[in-house]
């Protein structure tokens, strides 16, 4: 059998890519919106999936960093003129994340995020026929910032019980402490 190739949907220097949710802690949806002049997508993703990908993506640029003379110019920190708190865009989730991508493209010195859709295909989760992708390409500053939004929304979700470590939720909380 042979695969149809996946259409890729480019978000080349987007004017805004952030992770943003809806809904209570406890009961929240995470998305990845990509949003370049009218064109916005809403990708729904894990908390998890969220987290991962700002940890990987501060890897990937503190490993630049490293190179001698950090010929990308990657920052630190996040440059503050790219520090987004917004609320995000209304929502029309387009696909559920299944397969992340996280890469770096030296020609055009931009890191590269690829979303593919959850599939029904347990053998192979990214590369369902005709399936969609969003490939987002992002320079260095703005990958520094999304990261650390992803971040802070990562962390705004319900406390921790400092006694026994699971999270507590609006309505109260179990606190089922280990037996010593």
């Amino acid at each position: 059998m042979t695969e149809s190739p996946t259409h890729v949907h480019e978000f080349d220097w987007p004017d805004r890519v952030v992770i943003g949710t809806l809904g209570r802690p406890g009961a929240r949806t995470f998305y990845l919106q990509v949003r370049t002049g009218p064109r916005l997508v809403s990708l729904a993703l894990e908390k998890q999936q969220s987290a991962l990908m700002a940890e990987m993506l501060d890897e990937i640029l503190d490993d630049l960093m490293a190179l001698e003379g950090n010929p990308h110019s990657v920052p630190a920190s996040t440059p503050v003129e790219l520090v987004d708190n917004d609320a995000l865009d209304p929502v029309q989730e387009w696909f559920r994340v299944g397969a992340i991508g996280l890469g770096w493209d030296p020609t055009t010195a931009q890191v590269l995020i690829d979303a593919h859709p959850l599939s029904d295909d347990d053998a192979d989760p990214a590369l369902e026929a005709d399936a969609e992708a969003v490939r987002v390409r992002m320079p260095v500053g703005a990958a520094r910032a999304f990261a650390r939004r992803t971040r802070e929304v990562v962390d705004a979700g319900r406390p921790i019980c400092s006694d026994c470590g699971q999270p507590i939720d609006p309505d109260g909380h179990d606190c089922t402490l280990p037996d010593s």
